[in-house]
């Protein structure tokens, strides 16, 4: 592959905590859109989840926050909070960082993101939330 493909993978593999949520996401698209997986991994990871100036927990907060205004990407939340979990961010911040996206983006989209919330802590043992 390329530079920015092992960079991207590198990242990836920094984040990806125990769950490996995207790797599963990545699968299902590939037999249809090869390209896909290859060019998230580039770009998404290799270029700008990869660029100096934020550490891996703030970049964390900020896709998080973009996923949870955006709806529907509940793939996507989860295999964040896992990464934002293995970047050091604790759940209780996590879970505070969900609660700020309410008057923005909403009460359903607010609850959809903290009920997969919930799913992660409790995949990896952290409730309750002290």
């Amino acid at each position: 592959m390329s530079a920015r493909y092992d960079r991207g993978l590198a990242r990836q593999a920094e984040l990806g905590g125990p769950g490996q949520t995207r790797r599963g996401v990545y699968d299902t698209v590939a037999e249809v859109a090869p390209d896909l997986p290859r060019l998230a991994i580039e770009f998404a990871y290799g270029d700008i989840h990869a660029r100096p100036g934020l550490d891996a927990a703030r970049r964390e907060l900020v896709i998080l926050g973009v996923l949870i205004a955006l709806g529907g990407v509940d793939p996507q939340i989860e295999a964040h909070l896992e990464s934002a979990l293995t970047a050091g961010l604790r759940p209780g911040e996590l879970v505070e960082a969900i609660m700020q996206a309410l008057p923005y983006a909403g009460f359903p989209r607010v609850f959809a993101a903290m009920t997969i919330a919930c799913r992660v802590f409790q995949s990896r043992d952290l409730l309750p939330i002290n």
